[in-house]
């Protein structure tokens, strides 16, 4: 294996930029410039996007940026030291040492734990001092090699061990079980798995050997872990689950209190963590590990309300929808941006009959001429392939946030079901929760020895499918089909009275509701049917679909204006990166893109949602706005007349939304809502 660090890679005493972003930027392009990179840029971004979920700052004036990225060909260690030191978000003040961690996307495990033993090393004094007395960046690079093992030196710092033997400091610190040193087993993990993971293990294996207690860590890293000993886990008083993904396997700790934090506490408060763990060993009616109970068959479930333990499973299956989501959403507006409004009519035919050396006629008018008109068709059609993967995404993974792998067969079944019903999201939302359930139910009962293996791979996913994608044919798409024509009947009636301010609430709440369901989905068909009988002596098609495009922006775009600007601190950090998403596709009238945030935490975010749209709606019709384009929002503003009481309309239902959510989110069922942004679980209690 080739050196991960060489002097060219060394900075010392430099100073790369006033803030940390200007010091990743220096170190990435470090990088690049030893042919380790293919883009020092692209290395930059992914550090950075890394560095915004959550600030890698440490204790002691250490700073971790790190990332796995495509742009990396080599795995490499890019150090600084600072001279003054930056702030990286550490408790404790500006970090002096700083090293990037570069690994490529697809990096092998030797490679990934040699990566590891560089953060484990952090936790080392004499290491980190010799960094700090270090005179050339060859000195820095032998000391670096001989502590990640490139180098031989009987001087390396040893890496911590596994298990801590118990001292009598535990008596004098109090952390006793029934007379004798506390026994704790932990889980450590981070999102890649490189450092902050084995930087919280060795820390709190240092924290328990200090304190007398008998602590058993398992970093469960990108280069994969090694379970803990069954006999460990049931001798155990407590778990500490020091972890910013899902735990691997939660249900070999069920029944076990269990104290819950992210994985920068364990590197910055592991005292306290175990004296919480000792604490939580002591306490009856702590909250314990849910699932069938091993250690004792008394033990109480998991003490979170089941609000949170909805939303917490939401979670993770919006958390693996975003991807259909942000790139589809995107795509589709770079079709209307290319292939203009329209470009929904033909798109498919163009893409199938003809291509770039049989460009399509009709695009004499766009930007790029008939190149735009294919490629923009091009675009739309991968976006709108992309986002038809979305409610089945959503139900997939749901299932599997509750009954794990074999879920997620009938997850994804019942999903596709809710959209040839119609049903929308909440659809998936309501099919994935049912063939999760039932999964999850399937796979707790007691098979035959013989049938066992098949269970995971045959019969689970197969009666759940049928009763969950069963039970959404039978008893959910008659009723949405009722609704859908009903509600159509209706607002044709409205439309043409003196009530069309009236039609305006309606239909921005409607657009609101559920946000591409198949409530939204009615007042978008009753806006689009409706333009082909317009006039200009018959404008009133125009106004309906003004304000159901207003109104359908509106979601999207409070919600990027709430997470991103007005109150980042009450939004988790997944939703504050969809939040960035969320202005695109707010602006290329993609409601979904509030779909994220409104499956997470649906009391708070429809509400909300529908009282902005209902003030956009409204305003559209007091302005008289008129949209000849049934799609594309603001790429299509030379469609829309006037646009100035377009965008007022929109600014104003935006402002309203994201003022109402900060607030529900502020006062309203707060509890719940730290509760749900605790890391997700895997498992269903019993």
């Amino acid at each position: 294996m080739s050196d991960t660090i060489t002097p060219e890679l060394v900075s010392l005493d430099e100073t790369l930029g006033d803030d940390k972003a200007a010091v990743i930027r220096a170190l990435a392009e470090r990088v690049a410039a030893t042919g380790r990179a293919t883009d020092g840029a692209a290395l930059y971004t992914d550090a950075w996007a890394r560095e915004q979920k959550d600030e890698t700052g440490l204790p002691g004036g250490i700073a971790i940026p790190h990332a796995k990225s495509a742009a990396v060909t080599q795995p490499s260690l890019a150090f600084a030291r600072l001279a003054p030191g930056v702030d990286f978000g550490a408790p404790d003040g500006p970090a002096d040492l700083v090293f990037l961690i570069a690994a490529p996307e697809g990096a092998a495990e030797a490679h990934l734990a040699v990566l590891s033993k560089l953060a484990r090393s952090l936790m080392q004094d004499d290491f980190t001092a010799g960094l700090r007395a270090a005179t050339t960046a060859e000195e820095v690079v032998g000391i670096v090699r001989r502590a990640i093992g490139e180098e031989d030196s009987a001087a390396a710092p040893a890496a911590a061990p596994a298990a801590t033997a118990a001292a009598p400091a535990a008596a004098a610190s109090g952390l006793e079980v029934d007379g004798r040193p506390a026994r704790i087993v932990a889980v450590t993990a981070c999102a890649t798995g490189i450092a902050h993971t084995f930087m919280a293990a060795d820390a709190l294996t240092a924290a328990g050997k200090k304190n007398g207690v008998d602590l058993v860590v398992e970093p469960q890293g990108s280069s994969g872990y090694q379970a803990l000993p069954r006999d460990v886990i049931d001798n155990a008083d407590a778990v500490i689950f020091a972890t910013d993904v899902d735990v691997r396997e939660p249900q070999r700790f069920a029944g076990k209190p269990v104290v819950r934090a992210g994985v920068k506490r364990g590197i910055e408060q592991p005292d306290q963590l175990i004296a919480d763990a000792v604490a939580a060993a002591k306490d009856p009616n702590a909250t314990r590990v849910g699932g069938t109970a091993t250690a004792s068959d008394s033990a109480p479930a998991e003490t979170l309300s089941w609000g949170a333990r909805i939303q917490r499973i939401l979670l993770t299956g919006v958390s693996y929808m975003i991807p259909f989501v942000a790139g589809g959403g995107l795509l589709i507006a770079l079709g209307f941006l290319l292939g203009g409004y329209d470009v929904t009519d033909n798109a498919g035919t163009i893409i199938t009959q003809n291509a770039l050396w049989n460009l399509p006629e009709g695009g004499e008018n766009l930007l790029l001429g008939n190149v735009g008109l294919y490629l923009g068709s091009v675009f739309f059609m991968i976006g709108a392939t992309s986002m038809g993967f979305l409610v089945s995404a959503l139900a997939g993974y749901i299932a599997f946030a509750i009954a794990d792998r074999p879920g997620i067969a009938p997850g994804f079944v019942a999903g596709a079901v809710a959209v040839l019903m119609n049903a929308g999201f909440i659809g998936g939302i309501v099919g994935g929760l049912l063939a999760g359930f039932v999964a999850w139910w399937l796979g707790s009962l007691s098979a035959p020895r013989w049938l066992r293996g098949l269970m995971p791979v045959v019969i689970i996913p197969l009666v759940a499918s049928i009763v969950a994608s069963g039970l959404m044919i039978l008893f959910l798409g008659r009723p949405i089909a009722a609704l859908m024509e009903g509600l159509t009947v209706w607002l044709n009636g409205l439309a043409g009275t003196s009530g069309i301010v009236l039609v305006g609430v309606i239909l921005g709440l409607m657009m609101c509701f559920d946000l591409g369901g198949p409530v939204n989905k009615v007042a978008y068909a009753f806006a689009t049917a409706g333009l082909a009988a317009a006039t200009a002596e018959n404008a009133t098609p125009y106004l309906i679909m003004g304000a159901v495009m207003a109104a359908g922006m509106v979601p999207p775009l409070a919600m990027a204006l709430a997470s991103t600007v007005l109150a980042r601190n009450v939004f988790t950090p997944v939703e504050r990166e969809n939040g960035k998403a969320a202005w695109l596709l707010g602006a290329a009238f993609i409601s979904e893109g509030a779909i994220p945030f409104a499956a997470a935490d649906p009391l708070r975010v429809i509400p909300a949602s529908m009282i902005g749209g209902a003030v956009t709606g409204a305003l559209t019709m007091v302005f008289g706005v008129q949209s000849l384009a049934p799609h594309g929002g603001i790429f299509v503003f030379f469609a829309i007349n006037p646009i100035w009481g377009f965008l007022i309309a929109l600014a104003a239902g935006t402002v309203v939304t994201a003022l109402v959510v900060v607030a529900l989110k502020r006062f309203v069922g707060r509890k719940e809502l730290e509760q749900a942004k605790a890391p997700l679980k895997t498992a269903v209690p019993a």
